[in-house]
């Protein structure tokens, strides 16, 4: 991303939308479409900007991030590999004991539901790891009384 002004008086809301105005075709469409989905699954979601200009989007910890390249726009699930996806989304990252990827292709069209039902799966997933973490701290507390 070219720089405009200073990025670190930005937003990451504003820096994702910069990108997507600054991609201006087919990707820069398909990112907000993303954006616009991950939103409407999770109305809580914190965006993020990350790693040198990746979006990402937040919950108890990464949802996923939205990167993109000349022929795909990328979604990363931080904790895929932990998550069902009866629609089959993931496509691509299949190999790692930690992430999944959706490729997303200009022809593509997405199935929103199947992919709000992944974000919000990837959000049940982060709450449970924060809680597991939390607990063994608020049994330690409650033992020492």
């Amino acid at each position: 991303m070219k720089k405009s002004g200073s990025q670190e008086s930005k937003s990451p809301s504003q820096l994702i939308d910069a990108r997507i105005e600054e991609l201006g075709d087919w990707r820069g469409q398909m990112l907000s479409r993303v954006r616009a989905l991950v939103k409407e699954a999770d109305p809580e979601v914190v965006e993020e900007w990350k790693w040198r200009g990746v979006p990402v989007w937040e919950h108890a910890g990464i949802i996923c991030t939205g990167e993109t390249y000349k022929t795909v726009v990328k979604l990363t699930f931080a904790k895929g590999a932990a998550l069902e996806d009866p629609s089959g989304l993931f496509n691509s990252s299949l190999d790692g004991n930690t992430r999944r990827a959706i490729d997303l292709f200009e022809s593509d069209a997405i199935n929103e539901p199947a992919l709000k039902n992944l974000i919000r799966a990837a959000i049940d997933h982060n709450q449970a790891k924060s809680k597991k973490k939390k607990a063994p701290a608020a049994a330690r507390a409650k033992a020492q009384k």
